[in-house]
């Protein structure tokens, strides 16, 4: 249980910088608790430390975070918990990031708890989640192996067992008393959980290498093309916008009709293809002959 009956449970948070400020905010209110006691009491010599880590100016250290965490009264299951936070911050990379976030979930469940985004990073985490929401719910009556046989590439019977259970389970389906699939909301979006970008990311590098792999179908099968453009950051942001913009149409347009005959992925990338160019000449003097070269370098592929 967490320290004070006004802070939320630990495992409702997922930045345990917000955790340390709440637990400041909650003493201050009813003492005259102080930064330099609360550092003190956590073994800093610096009277400020944990106010620059709540602000972002300092980061908390995997060693110091159990001190820390004892300051704050937390003990078993809750300091391991912090720890776990603290070590999720400072990965260095999406994997590190994982293996924190799934050993924190598995410590929750442990202790019968839920982890705030558990059920969104698992369904992030393969491409069968997404695939299988859209096909069980248009195959009413059909078995685990008629829908295996349906994805591409194809999968085995138990991992379609194994995925729908997930997903009724993540309420991202439900199950009629015929055995028969509804989609309990017609599309998704990724929340603000920090932790599903992680297991996102993931996912579109499974959908980047099936779409390699989708070269090799019919041009009647599929719609692939790109542009090579030179662009200001100004033109940069304007471009995001309407990818976001066009990302709503296309789930708007999708969302019209409610039978499914296949299942899509859309892949929308723009990514750099250099370093930042250094325009510092006289650019008025140039402006033609710039003019001129963004249009040889604006390339579209059509494949």
């Amino acid at each position: 249980m967490s320290i004070f009956v006004h802070m939320k449970e630990i495992v409702e948070y997922t930045d345990y910088r917000k955790f340390i400020q709440d637990y400041y905010d909650e003493r201050k209110r009813s003492s005259a608790f102080t930064w330099r006691e609360f550092a003190r009491d956590a073994g800093f010599s610096s009277a400020v430390y944990l106010k620059y880590v709540c602000e972002g100016k300092k980061n908390l250290s995997v060693g110091s975070a159990g001190s820390v965490a004892a300051a704050m009264g937390l003990a078993g299951f809750e300091q391991t918990y912090f720890v776990l936070m603290v070590s999720y911050a400072h990965a260095k990379d999406d994997k590190a990031r994982r293996a924190a976030f799934e050993e924190r979930c598995a410590l929750a469940h442990a202790h019968k708890v839920r982890v705030l985004g558990n059920e969104e990073f698992d369904y992030f985490k393969s491409w069968k989640n997404p695939v299988l929401r859209e096909i069980a719910p248009h195959m009413p009556g059909a078995k685990p192996l008629e829908m295996a046989r349906k994805c591409k590439p194809q999968i085995s019977a138990a991992e379609v067992s194994e995925t729908l259970d997930f997903l009724v389970r993540a309420k991202l389906l439900k199950k009629d008393k015929s055995g028969n699939y509804e989609q309990t909301d017609k599309s998704l979006s990724m929340g603000s959980v920090d932790a599903v970008p992680v297991a996102a990311r993931d996912m579109q590098r499974e959908m980047g290498e099936f779409a390699v792999k989708a070269l090799d179908l019919p041009l009647s099968e599929r719609d692939m093309s790109g542009l090579t453009m030179g662009l200001t950051r100004r033109a940069y942001e304007k471009i995001r916008k309407e990818i976001a913009d066009f990302r709503r149409r296309i789930v708007a347009i999708a969302s019209e009709d409610d039978e499914t005959e296949q299942v899509y992925r859309l892949n929308l990338q723009l990514f750099p293809l250099s370093e930042r160019i250094d325009n510092r000449s006289d650019r008025n003097e140039n402006a033609e002959v710039v003019s001129e070269s963004n249009k040889n370098v604006r390339n579209e592929e059509k494949v």
